[in-house]
């Protein structure tokens, strides 16, 4: 059993939006995931005086100028900025609550979003394969994470992006963090990737379909079109370019699944459960150990075993790709589902 957000569960639901915050890690909770970046805390605890925020502003115009953003595209950015409250209520008001595996696998996948997930995968085969022979992703690993991200581009969050993160380091408990998301999307306009009016997320300050943090857009956006810009809002091939290039760039193996749910038969240790390198055996070595595979795998894969809910409940054998989707979100619970529903997606 694992604490979860509240709003997280909401948003993976497709109830609320809160992209960047889909759990990202139920074992040692950050704010937000790898795939949105890291989270460095300068300050402990904050407290912030609204009518400080228009002189704030103008501190973080001239960083952004000093970090190279030319000055059009700060007064463009900056022209309408203005100060979200609810921004920072909805970081600071994140209820917990402890849930199983099945619990969450029940809320985040439902049978409709199993079944608009096959529909979505058939409409857009074209487009899904380009992308997947380009990075080796199988095509229905990227619906997944389409689905689970944005629900197939439905929840993409409507706040402006350069408002959001101005509020949220101005807020200063990250702020650090939020400053460097910022300067990213300035990067992102000054690239002409996006408009300013069109510049619009979660409140969070992720974006687009595949919920990139901005720092996650320059690293890992791709043009699946040629078209010489990256939008991921609107413009499939490059959400699914994208999303793919993620994946690969974080070592995904295309001669590998992500893992199986299996049967334990002897005991296991905490010493030999998790994702840590120096606990990874070869199936093989696994199925000596007691450990019943429901379909065969090559004996000499590298593998671990996982037990989200400790003994009590399910055991999974995860291979380096599982550990890949980690990279996107540290949640093993996350990282489940996506498995579950890339699986799902092709099963007849």
């Amino acid at each position: 059993m694992m604490i979860v957000k509240l709003s997280m569960i909401a948003w993976l639901t497709g109830i609320a939006l809160l992209a960047g915050f889909s759990g990202k890690n139920l074992q040692a909770q950050p704010a937000i995931s790898n795939a949105s970046g890291s989270t460095p805390t300068t300050k402990q605890s904050a407290t912030y005086n609204e009518s400080q925020f228009p002189t704030y502003v103008e501190k973080l115009k001239a960083r952004a100028l000093s970090e190279g953003i030319n000055q059009q595209t700060i007064d463009q950015a900056f022209a309408n900025v203005y100060f979200l409250s609810r921004v920072i209520d909805s970081d600071k008001n994140q209820l917990e609550k402890k849930i199983t595996l099945d619990d969450y696998l029940q809320q985040v996948l439902p049978n409709w979003k199993v079944e608009r997930a096959r529909q979505m995968y058939q409409a857009n085969k074209t487009k899904l394969n380009r992308a997947s022979k380009r990075s080796g992703v199988p095509a229905s690993y990227i619906v997944a994470l389409w689905g689970m991200e944005s629900s197939f581009g439905k929840r993409q969050g409507k706040e402006d992006i350069i408002s959001a993160l101005a509020t949220l380091a101005f807020e200063g408990r990250r702020e650090a963090f939020f400053t460097q998301q910022l300067i990213a999307a300035l990067q992102i306009l000054q690239q002409g990737h996006i408009s300013v009016d069109q510049f619009t997320g979660s409140w969070a300050g992720a974006m687009g379909q595949c919920q990139f943090m901005p720092t996650s857009f320059l690293k890992y956006g791709l043009d699946g079109n040629g078209d010489g810009r990256i939008d991921i809002w609107n413009n499939l091939d490059d959400v699914f370019a994208s999303t793919a290039n993620y994946l690969a760039t974080e070592g995904w193996n295309a001669n590998e699944s992500w893992g199986l749910e299996v049967k334990v038969t002897k005991g296991l240790t905490d010493e030999v459960i998790g994702l840590e390198d120096a606990k990874a055996k070869t199936v093989a070595e696994w199925q000596k150990q007691g450990i019943v595979l429901s379909h065969k795998v090559a004996g000499n894969q590298r593998a671990w075993i996982i037990q989200p809910d400790d003994a009590q409940g399910r055991t999974f054998m995860v291979f380096n790709n599982f550990r890949t989707i980690m990279h996107w979100n540290r949640s093993t619970y996350f990282a489940i589902s996506i498995g579950t529903l890339a699986d799902k997606v092709v099963q007849n």
